[in-house]
């Protein structure tokens, strides 16, 4: 039996298992959206099962390798989009080069001669902000883009995927508002962030849509980490008046915020109300466990590493700007204004 037809009966057993047809096999292996979600994650999952790795495919791509690059990776909202990234990239046959650039030049310009160096299939850049130059030596690259939560804008032959964050700050805030909380405070997010001012759009089109007049002392600066939350906690509960609901644009400021809120001799829900964004695995486990907008980080990844998977394959996408749904997860964190 030849590699073809090894390959052939290998993905016509999978196909069989998964209950589906062959072409949606091959569908889901090469990274096309055209198949539908439930579908896709079954298949994907029998494919690692059974370690399927595609054949001769080094003739369509040149490495095999994605990367994918964040500014830094102390948070568990890195590993949950590498998660997203590697079940695609694995269920493909596709390594995955992990990196961190801090945000500084240096660190730049050495993971771009490490990327001439290993000819990347492809690139997913996560929350940094990809400047002209940098945008430009990869087009000499020929390395196709994909951003994630852009830091500004992109040119716009770069696809971007994001979630729906003005939403989800609206539905957060309009959560508190529903519980009769009317002194509500915000720990933003970085300023150069879409994602950030995107979620502070949505408080304050929550507090306007209410009749409920700004207040720009209930604003504290932040950078989604849990000092920060501390931090902006602290002062808000500092105030003459303070807010008897406190929504943090990030789970991990949130846990800031919860910290803030025992060191003043407050207990969270039955004080303060809180509320997150993200849903972090351990937001369901923190102590209240957290009420928190779901974000769908994992999907994202995978989305992310489908679509500049179809690029390297010279595949058009159909939209250049992708987000996907908010969901607003109530917990205990959450209670009515006492």
């Amino acid at each position: 039996m030849s590699a073809d037809d090894e390959r052939r009966v290998t993905i016509t057993a999978i196909a069989r298992e998964a209950g589906v047809s062959v072409p949606t096999v091959s569908r889901v292996l090469n990274g096309r959206s055209d198949v539908a979600p439930d579908t896709r994650e079954r298949v994907e999952e029998l494919l690692r099962h059974h370690g399927y790795r595609r054949r001769g495919s080094r003739t369509v791509r040149r490495a095999d390798l994605l990367d994918l690059v964040f500014p830094d990776l102390d948070s568990p909202w890195a590993v949950e989009i590498i998660r997203g990234v590697e079940d695609v990239g694995h269920a493909a046959g596709v390594g995955t080069v992990v990196s961190a650039i801090h945000r500084r030049s240096t660190s730049t310009r050495q993971w771009l001669q490490n990327l001439r160096s290993r000819a990347s299939d492809g690139v997913i850049v996560v929350t940094s902000h990809l400047t002209s130059p940098v945008q430009a030596q990869l087009r000499r690259l020929n390395v196709p883009i994909v951003v994630v939560d852009p830091a500004g804008t992109t040119t716009t032959d770069v696809p971007t995927i994001g979630a729906t964050n003005w939403a989800g700050g609206m539905a957060a805030t309009e959560h508190l508002l529903a519980l009769g909380h009317r002194r509500i405070g915000f720990v933003a997010g970085p300023s150069d962030l879409l994602c950030s001012r995107a979620r502070l759009d949505g408080y304050r089109a929550a507090l306007e849509r209410a009749g409920v007049p700004l207040d720009d002392r209930l604003v504290q600066p932040g950078d989604f980490y849990h000092a920060a939350g501390f931090a902006g906690g602290a002062a808000l509960l500092e105030l003459d008046d303070p807010p008897t609901a406190i929504f943090a644009a990030s789970d991990q400021m949130a846990f800031g915020v919860y910290e803030a809120v025992r060191r003043r001799g407050l207990r969270v829900a039955d004080d303060v109300s809180v509320v997150g964004f993200d849903d972090l695995p351990e937001a369901r486990w923190a102590s209240p466990p957290l009420t928190t907008v779901r974000q769908p980080l994992v999907e994202m990844g995978r989305l992310a590493a489908r679509t500049v998977l179809r690029l390297s394959q010279g595949e058009e996408i159909e939209s250049p700007r992708i987000e996907l749904a908010t969901e607003l997860v109530v917990r205990d964190s959450s209670a009515a204004y006492r």
